[in-house]
């Protein structure tokens, strides 16, 4: 209820002051754990990656965060789970692999915070995908956040990783990677799914 809320008001503000468009959202299965893995270029980008698609999207967030008088439980209603500055604890791991395995969608930026100080690692999408079965949707964010310049979130075809299933190693994670990496950096490029 209080998802729907938020996401419904917030799309609302990002279509008025962003004019916010998604393009590619039939790419996302109706059911099942799905990995929404995304470029990272503003604090704003959680909610543009999820507020334009019908299915909730959970996201890591900042341990200190939580808090925050009212933004603590907000984030915590809408589905949010804390993380620790400094990397990602065993905890946030297996809360990341049950919401995937429970069949939720899961929101993450593969190549970590904004600056490349943090978040789950260049690797963490790809392990985390291959350790659930989660389905791999390749997202891109396009534009600035300007005030009324357009904006687009773009959601591309699955990421088939079978190919990496039967070696867990630390270079089939690196070409997992590297396949879900490319496939975002070609939507950020040319503004439609990947194919």
């Amino acid at each position: 209820m209080i998802y729907t809320f938020c996401s419904t008001l917030l799309r609302i503000i990002y279509t008025i002051l962003f004019r916010l468009e998604a393009v590619g959202r039939e790419n996302i299965p109706n059911e099942g754990g799905v990995l929404l893995c995304s470029n990272h270029i503003s604090n704003f980008d959680p909610p543009t990656v999820g507020i334009k698609i019908r299915r909730q999207v959970r996201f890591m967030a900042k341990s200190e965060l939580f808090d925050v008088p009212v933004l603590g439980r907000i984030i915590k209603a809408v589905g949010a789970f804390p993380v620790k500055r400094g990397g990602v604890s065993k905890e946030s791991i297996k809360t990341s692999l049950n919401i995937l395995r429970g069949g939720e969608v899961l929101g993450i930026f593969p190549s970590g915070s904004r600056h490349n100080d943090g978040g789950i690692g260049k690797k963490g999408a790809a392990s985390f995908a291959l350790r659930s079965g989660a389905t791999v949707i390749p997202t891109a964010i396009i534009g600035n956040y300007k005030l009324f310049r357009k904006m687009k979130v773009v959601y591309g075809a699955p990421v088939n990783l079978d190919e990496f299933k039967e070696d867990p190693s630390g270079d089939a994670l690196e070409r997992a990677t590297e396949k879900i990496m490319s496939k975002i950096n070609e939507m950020v490029k040319t503004g439609v799914p990947s194919k």
